[in-house]
């Protein structure tokens, strides 16, 4: 499987934002892109939008209608929930999950997944290992620089 211009922004994107934060880049993975690609699929065929049931990967979601939505957005949208981050009680938040799932330090491959009908686009982005262990934050959510 060849990766296309639209898995490879969602990478470099994830990759910009983890070295901020001192962890090592992703690597794309063919087999989390399947899985990814799949539940977007699902997404978007049952016009729904949560986590997949008993996923043994981290998971982020990101549903967008209109506009011209490039795969960097999607990871953007995720970071800035770092306004929300208290790097001083590390623990998980609802508000910042995703954030601390593109920059969990001991996530190695990303899987990238997009399903889109009209102006309707979901993605979906699978981690592995998944992040967001409780007891784990201070050593995988690294202030950034």
């Amino acid at each position: 499987m060849s990766f296309g211009a639209f898995e490879c922004e969602v990478l470099e994107a994830h990759n910009q934002y983890r070295a901020r934060h001192g962890a090592p880049p992703l690597q794309l993975d063919e087999n989390l892109c399947r899985v990814s690609t799949q539940w977007a699929q699902h997404l978007l065929n049952t016009n729904s939008f949560q986590h997949r049931q008993n996923n043994k990967y981290g998971e982020n979601l990101y549903m967008a209608s209109g506009g011209n939505l490039g795969g960097a957005d999607a990871v953007k949208s995720w970071y800035d929930e770092i306004k929300d981050y208290n790097f001083n009680y590390p623990t998980f938040q609802s508000s910042t999950g995703h954030f601390t799932q593109v920059v969990w330090k001991s996530s190695k491959l990303l899987g990238v997944g997009i399903a889109r009908r009209g102006n309707t686009v979901y993605i979906v982005c699978n981690y592995d290992p998944p992040g967001n262990f409780m007891n784990n934050f201070r050593e995988n959510v690294l202030r950034g620089n």
